[in-house]
């Protein structure tokens, strides 16, 4: 591995694991400059997955005086979300990776998508404040759809997680806010586990990049307000677009 690939990675970790703990997204910078070494899609999806595990550490961490009292919902919704990414890492490692080269493009663009809808969740989010919880049965659905979802991929899965609190468990945006990086936690530990036994990872670059999304996470959460989230979400939002743009390219091409 070149000095430059290593830079990159270093640099992909650190602003991955600060996005995700400000904005979400942050595993469509890490995913593309994976890419950019020279992996397969698929070695670089599940390579991105364990490599992330620190940062969602450093976000909990992060986030944990809005979430110290708020420990029972996360204990509520754990299972639902270890069997949802247990399926989704089935469904990776089960599947052909041809299957997987095929869908990812459609996946990066359908995350840009929803970072670029993200404001509109957040206002969502927020009216629903006052609103009545959801029954149980609703939430364990939308929260197993949403953890099988970030078991297979995971792109924009903290966004998708806010989205979907916003809708079954009404709270302030804030609160909400720290039970997603919970709950994304879990649902990347079930895949550091089941990848990191079955999975193709490239643990040099999960070395590289693991310290750098941790670290990212702790400084992402602490100055959440401070930064602009507009400019952030834009930036990712054409990074995923071009990315997902070119996989479609390669994958049409044949390779």
């Amino acid at each position: 591995m070149s000095v430059w690939e290593i830079v990159l990675l270093v640099v992909g970790g650190l602003l991955g694991g600060g996005i995700n703990a400000i904005a979400g997204g942050g595993s469509l910078v890490v995913f593309p400059a994976l890419l950019a070494t020279g992996m397969s899609p698929l070695v670089a999806n599940v390579t991105n997955s364990v490599s992330q595990w620190p940062g969602y550490i450093g976000g909990v961490i992060g986030f944990w005086p809005d979430l110290k009292d708020q420990t029972h919902r996360v204990r509520q919704v754990s299972l639902v979300a270890i069997a949802g990414s247990a399926l989704g890492c089935v469904l990776l490692l089960t599947l052909p990776s041809s299957s997987f080269d095929a869908i990812v493009p459609a996946l990066v663009i359908l995350a840009a998508v929803i970072l670029y809808f993200q404001p509109r969740l957040k206002a969502y989010a927020a009216a629903r404040q006052s609103a009545k919880p959801g029954t149980p049965a609703a939430m364990y659905v939308v929260l197993f759809l949403a953890a099988t979802y970030g078991g297979y991929f995971g792109g924009a899965l903290g966004v998708i997680l806010l989205g979907a609190l916003a809708m079954v468990s009404p709270d302030s945006l804030r609160r909400n806010n720290a039970v997603k990086s919970a709950i994304s936690l879990v649902v990347a530990t079930v895949t550091v586990i089941a990848f990191g036994i079955f999975g193709p990872v490239s643990w040099l670059a999960v070395a590289l990049i693991a310290p750098a999304a941790l670290l990212g996470g702790v400084l992402g959460a602490k100055v959440a307000r401070r930064i602009p989230e507009g400019a952030l979400r834009w930036t990712v939002i054409v990074l995923s677009l071009g990315v997902g743009i070119y996989l479609a390219v390669r994958a049409i091409q044949g390779g």
